[in-house]
């Protein structure tokens, strides 16, 4: 390829990623929510979950009725997921000594995330938002690894 062909490949490149405003800092904070997120479980801390989510963040997951067998989204909300960082883990016999957390940002573009978080159990499929210059947790998809555990 010829150098004329290189720069202007180098000159599309910069011109995309500076009109999306992504930062290394920005994919350091993405990951930080997530992190936030299945840490304040791990560690029993609340205040590190309201860190990371919106105050309307909402989580859901299927699940199914068993008594019918049916099938049926279940929502939880950023007041349920503080309480169960409060609680859940409290015993601390919830996750093993060295819980998995590995995140997995997916996509990137201007002031929106999607990121991947596979822990011990499950998976989250995250949405992440840059409000007023901070970002926040405001959608979780989740499922067990064994979905036959819903």
């Amino acid at each position: 390829m010829k150098s004329s062909g290189i720069f202007a490949i180098a000159v599309f490149l910069l011109i995309t990623f500076s009109i999306q405003g992504q930062t290394p800092k920005d994919s350091l904070d993405i990951k930080q929510v997530a992190l936030d997120y299945i840490e304040s479980q791990h560690n029993v801390k609340p205040e590190q979950f309201e860190r990371a989510a919106h105050p309307r963040m909402v989580k859901r997951t299927f699940w199914t009725d068993k008594k019918t067998g049916k099938e049926y989204l279940r929502e939880t909300f950023t007041d349920a997921m503080i309480l169960l960082a409060e609680t859940y883990n409290r015993d601390g016999d919830q996750f093993p000594e060295n819980p998995k957390k590995e995140v997995i940002i997916l996509d990137i573009y201007d002031k929106t995330a999607s990121v991947k978080l596979v822990a011990d159990d499950w998976i989250d499929y995250m949405h992440i938002v840059k409000l007023n210059e901070k970002w926040q947790l405001v959608n979780v998809l989740w499922q067990f690894n064994d979905s036959g555990n819903h």
